[in-house]
């Protein structure tokens, strides 16, 4: 089951058909024909129930009909990757899960950055103890401080 052009040049138009695996969908050699779908108006028309007999009968369903008819409840079942490896499919709930997740870390790693801050309390300066850089200064006196004396 596998989907036949017949629209004109830019206005896609296929023919959802059953047709045999060693002919092309061009050939016009289908076994049965169950249906139409209008990329331009998104319009998917089959008639399922014939689907159903002849996906029971063993027919190999296309993975764009199959999303088709995983689209429009006529099949149960997930979606199949008709993209290439590299441009994969996006579950846009995953998507979405995974962004309010990374959100909330966000927000939590703020809170957790600004909650430190206000723990640490001012020392007074005269409390500070003298760095030994200061210490040397006081011990041993400068160039200037003994010329002036």
């Amino acid at each position: 089951m596998r989907l036949q052009r017949v629209g004109r040049k830019n206005d896609p138009s296929f023919r959802v058909v059953v047709t045999d695996s060693r002919s092309g969908p061009k050939s016009n050699k289908q076994v049965d024909t169950l249906g139409s779908y209008s990329a331009k108006t998104n319009l998917f028309k089959i008639d399922g129930d014939r689907a159903k007999e002849w996906i029971s009968k063993g027919v190999q369903v296309s993975p764009t009909v199959h999303n088709l008819m995983v689209t429009n409840k006529i099949v149960e079942g997930k979606k199949i990757n008709v993209l290439p490896k590299k441009s994969p499919i996006i579950d846009e709930e995953k998507l979405k899960a995974e962004a309010e997740a990374k959100a909330k870390a966000e927000e939590e790693a703020k809170v957790a950055a600004e909650a430190p801050a206000e723990e640490v309390a001012e020392v007074p300066a005269e409390e500070v103890a003298p760095t030994e850089d200061a210490k040397a200064e006081e011990v041993a006196p400068t160039e200037e401080t003994a010329e002036a004396k």
